[in-house]
């Protein structure tokens, strides 16, 4: 045998296909600890250089402020991370109900900044 022989063949790696629908899934049903990651919130620009980091996961007591949306400029703590819905309470954003109840609008992650 030759040394021509001896030598594999280069094989390109193999390509993954993913269907999209498979992807919707992973996107509109993931599991708790992945819906975690996916609801994190940019940082500040003064602790985004004091961390290293840009957007960490959103959590309870955390002081954020709205910087998108009817409710920008507005800031308070996180009451209550809300998974199912992909939203945060914020505890001085409400809205009085037509029977005159007060209730906690729910904001998206992305729009806020720890």
């Amino acid at each position: 045998m030759t040394a021509a022989r001896l030598v594999f063949p280069f094989y390109p790696p193999k390509l993954v296909i993913i269907t999209s629908s498979r992807v919707h899934k992973n996107e509109a049903k993931p599991v708790c600890v992945v819906r975690r990651k996916l609801m994190s919130a940019p940082l500040a620009k003064d602790l985004r250089i004091k961390h290293g980091v840009r957007s960490i996961p959103i959590r309870m007591d955390d002081e954020v402020t709205v910087v998108r949306g009817h409710y920008k400029g507005n800031a308070g703590r996180v009451m209550r991370v809300y998974r199912k819905k992909f939203v945060v309470h914020i505890d001085k954003i409400t809205r009085e109900k037509a029977n005159g109840s007060t209730v906690h609008i729910g904001i998206h992650p992305s729009k806020v900044a720890i």
